[in-house]
């Protein structure tokens, strides 16, 4: 079976989701990265694939290092060195016929580029409609079994809490005492 490779244009899809680009379009990239790495790091969970989120150095200056987090692998390139070119040596180097990878960017050459060494690309917004696909399958499919099971730290079964309710009904019904004079 082949291994299913993802490398993500981290600001190229920051510029082409709607939620994002406004929050980088109000000033916040960290917020936007952070949002875009809880929105992957929920994908790669539900569809079971390996990420790598490649931002480069035109929001934060000489950075270039990487490091996980959420079982994503995340990558800040050199200063001189852009996302599309770290891309293209990546698509290059991981490319084997065990290896499926995809890149995800909208930026036609880029696409182009890395279509041209064997992977496959898909545009940022198309992604996008992936994701939310992803999370709507996989709500759907877990929502019977979460309202069908009793919230998980109640110690009472189903029959207790029906005799606790029928008690505190008759309670409810039962005339006051008259207070003593």
């Amino acid at each position: 079976m082949r291994k299913h490779i993802l490398i993500v244009d981290g600001y190229n899809v920051i510029g082409n989701w709607p939620e994002l680009s406004k929050l980088k379009a109000d000033g916040h990239f960290d917020a936007a990265r952070d949002r875009l790495l809880d929105q992957l790091a929920e994908y790669r969970s539900h569809e079971n694939a390996n990420m790598i989120v490649v931002f480069d150095a035109m929001y934060v200056p000489g950075i270039g290092e990487r490091y996980d987090k959420w079982d994503l692998q995340v990558v800040f390139t050199q200063q001189d060195l852009t996302a599309d070119s770290y891309i293209e040596k990546l698509a290059n180097d991981l490319n084997t016929p065990l290896v499926q990878l995809t890149v995800v960017t909208s930026d036609q050459a880029e696409q182009w580029t890395v279509f041209s060494r064997g992977a496959l690309r898909i545009s940022s917004r198309d992604f996008l409609r992936e994701v939310k696909r992803s999370h709507n399958e996989f709500t759907k499919s877990t929502d019977p079994f979460i309202m069908r099971e009793n919230p998980r730290n109640v110690p009472w079964r189903t029959d207790q809490l029906l005799k606790l309710d029928q008690a505190r009904r008759k309670l409810e019904q039962k005339p006051k005492p008259k207070p003593k004079r």
